[in-house]
């Protein structure tokens, strides 16, 4: 059995559909609502680790999320309950060493307390999802015009299908423990290229309008907390974090190339309709 927490996220929900897929038992974590067809559904909250106890119950492996509360705790609880090993979605941050970055620190910390608890581990740091252009469907909804920040820098996004297909490799063999897997796609792209591809798949004409630094500080302000506002902005104006890097690892270990900014529009085109 294998337990898949964040099962309804970006990633986690791929990972589910993979595993089933595979013909694998998934338990799929969730605070609630229902698992896909084919997954056995368990309740329960990443910062409250006692609720976890059922759902760790005959589970050998565990794909976890990071950043919660008590994250030792819980990782004490999964090797009690003698899971064989742990896939931790981690960020292409854990490693830049920058503890006053609130998003570093959270992906390092949770990196620690998976390698301090005596499981099994593998990490995945992707680059930035693809699945995050979904943030642009209100305004295509709307409108042509797509307001972005920082839109001159590079991303090689990654599509989280491929997170997953890497993620369920390393959840059923022992040939990935101790390692870390650095994701990308295949092509490193500025905001204004994954437009410009989103507009031709949706038949449209669309224009991004780049946020000055101010409107973006503005904007972001509204919807996160200043410690994350600041995380992003040493990232991608002060340079901290490159993801352009466009890396082989999808492919070395899936057997494929890593699916393209194209090929993820034209599955969610309806998301922007």
């Amino acid at each position: 059995m294998i337990l898949v927490t964040g099962a309804t996220g970006n990633v986690g929900a791929e990972v589910v559909a993979a595993l089933i897929a595979a013909g694998e038992p998934v338990r799929a974590l969730q605070r609630n609502g229902e698992a896909p067809a084919g997954a056995e559904t368990v309740v329960g909250d990443l910062n409250e680790p006692e609720s976890l106890e059922p759902a760790l119950d005959g589970a050998g492996a565990v794909f976890l999320l990071p950043g919660y509360r008590n994250m030792p705790k819980l990782l004490e609880l999964v090797r009690r309950a003698g899971v064989a090993r742990v896939v931790l979605l981690s960020g292409g941050s854990a490693g830049d060493g920058d503890p006053d970055n609130a998003v570093s620190r959270y992906m390092a910390e949770s990196e620690a307390a998976v390698r301090e608890s005596g499981v099994p581990w593998t990490f995945l740091r992707p680059s930035a999802f693809m699945s995050n252009t979904l943030r642009w469907a209100p305004q295509v909804r709307e409108g042509d015009v797509v307001r972005e920040p920082f839109a001159d820098v590079r991303v090689a996004n990654v599509d989280p299908h491929d997170i997953a297909a890497v993620a369920v490799r390393a959840l059923l063999t022992s040939a990935h423990e101790g390692r870390i897997h650095r994701l990308s796609g295949p092509e490193s792209l500025l905001p204004a290229d994954r437009l410009r591809v989103l507009g031709e798949v949706l038949g449209r004409d669309l224009v991004l309008h780049p946020q000055t630094n101010d409107e973006a500080r503005a904007e972001m302000s509204a919807a996160m907390p200043a410690e994350y506002v600041d995380a992003f902005f040493r990232f991608y104006v002060d340079g901290t974090l490159d993801e352009s890097e466009v890396l082989p690892a999808v492919e070395e270990i899936t057997g494929r190339p890593p699916r393209t900014f194209r090929q993820w529009a034209a599955d969610h085109a309806g998301a922007f309709a």
